[in-house]
């Protein structure tokens, strides 16, 4: 009998174990990436093309994050899913962001203008995906409910402005 509780016990470890490993996107944060413009082809996906418009200068690095348009992940430090970085170049850039499966996500992008790697409210430009309003009264965090979009099995397209003070 003993042997069997064991046998049980130890079965139910390992589907445990298993079910774990069988849904890795659900526990994805903080991946790095390099840009895949071959991840947004026809009956690719799940993924976001982003195009990041008004960059104002080809100086700096440009980042882009994907998260969960949630209360709980939207903005969160460490809750990103994805980020690229790219040196910036004015006017408009493309990015495709794959994202682990359909959902309701968020695109948040940074300019570094003097690519320091800190955050300079008075030089640093950002944006947000549906673009949001962005001020001093809501210190640049727009809620989750306003960058939200859906993306199903395939390829969302968006646009995005980038702002500077």
């Amino acid at each position: 009998m003993k042997k069997l509780i064991a046998a049980i016990a130890g079965t139910g470890t390992f589907a445990l174990a298993a079910l774990t490993l069988s849904s890795p996107a659900e526990a994805q944060y903080r991946e790095k990436i390099t840009n895949d413009p071959g991840l947004c082809a026809a009956g690719k996906g799940p993924a976001v093309s982003v195009a990041i418009t008004g960059i104002k200068e080809s100086k700096g690095t440009i980042r882009i994050q994907s998260y969960r348009a949630t209360k709980q992940d939207w903005l969160e430090k460490g809750r990103w899913i994805y980020r690229m970085e790219a040196p910036a170049k004015a006017g408009t850039m493309r990015f495709c962001m794959p994202l682990p499966k359909a959902g309701h996500y968020g695109i948040a992008v940074r300019h570094d203008v003097d690519g320091d790697g800190e955050t300079d409210i008075f030089g640093d430009g950002g944006a947000m995906s549906n673009d949001p309003s962005i001020n001093l009264f809501n210190l640049g965090k727009p809620s989750y409910k306003k960058v939200g979009f859906d993306v199903g099995s395939g390829v969302e397209n968006i646009s995005i402005r980038m702002r500077y003070r």
